[in-house]
């Protein structure tokens, strides 16, 4: 048979309650630690408002079933008592919210023990935390060790994970500097070429001209020595 609605309507509630005093516990971590709670702090408003609807709806709801008589009596009772303990821990709950006490320590049979099962008419466990193996016989002291040197391990991963992103980031920075090095120095070779270029041109040119004068000078002197030749031929007596 499936579960009364009002009864599924409820167990909901009551996740979203320990959801609350969870993301609570976290927003004070992040004040403590320097963090910044701004976005958790919004999430707690709105959980609050949300809980504070879902209690509205469970009274009205019993309101209806009760006057419908569709529950006995006693089980009328015994969901009242349900929604007085919810609003209880709603008062906690936005009280320590708005920094007026501090969260109290609940017994280890409330975060941990299981209370009967609502089908068989004892209120199911009001913050619905299963005890896991490696918290089984911890004392609620023990647990919140336990759970902060988690946190401490998991802060030491996050700052390890931050220096090797740092160290590859100078590493880029470094490679980036490297190359930018390189490419100039391409730039000057690209240069040199250039001007090794232009004066290679100029020489050829220049040897072009030289051999063009060479040849007339050549001609010129070949002239010369035949009108030498023809004078001395000329004179030269019979």
């Amino acid at each position: 048979m499936s579960q009364d609605p009002w009864l599924q309507n409820y167990d909901a509630t009551c996740r979203l309650a320990q959801e609350i005093a969870e993301n609570i516990q976290e927003r004070n971590r992040q004040q403590r630690t320097g963090g910044n709670p701004a976005k958790i702090n919004m999430t707690l408003r709105a959980s609050l408002q949300k809980l504070k609807q879902n209690i509205a709806q469970l009274k009205e709801s019993l309101l209806r079933a009760s006057s419908s008589r569709r529950v006995m009596q006693a089980e009328a009772d015994r969901r009242q008592n349900l929604i007085d303990d919810l609003l209880t821990r709603e008062k906690q709950l936005n009280a320590t919210f708005k920094g007026d006490i501090s969260e109290p320590e609940p017994a280890r049979s409330t975060l941990m023990a299981g209370n009967a099962g609502a089908s068989g008419g004892g209120a199911a466990n009001p913050w619905l935390i299963n005890e896991t193996e490696e918290t089984r016989g911890l004392t609620f002291g023990e647990i919140k060790q336990q759970q902060q040197r988690i946190i401490e391990a998991q802060d030491a991963g996050l700052d390890a994970l931050a220096a090797v992103i740092s160290r590859q980031k100078i590493m880029g920075q470094e490679i980036g500097n490297e190359l930018d090095e390189h490419n100039e120095i391409i730039d000057d070779l690209a240069h040199l070429v250039d001007k090794t270029d232009d004066r290679i041109r100029n020489e050829t040119r220049r040897v072009k001209l030289v051999e063009t004068k060479s040849a007339s000078c050549g001609m010129l002197v070949v002239i010369v020595l035949l009108l030498i030749a023809i004078v001395v031929v000329a004179a030269w007596p019979v």
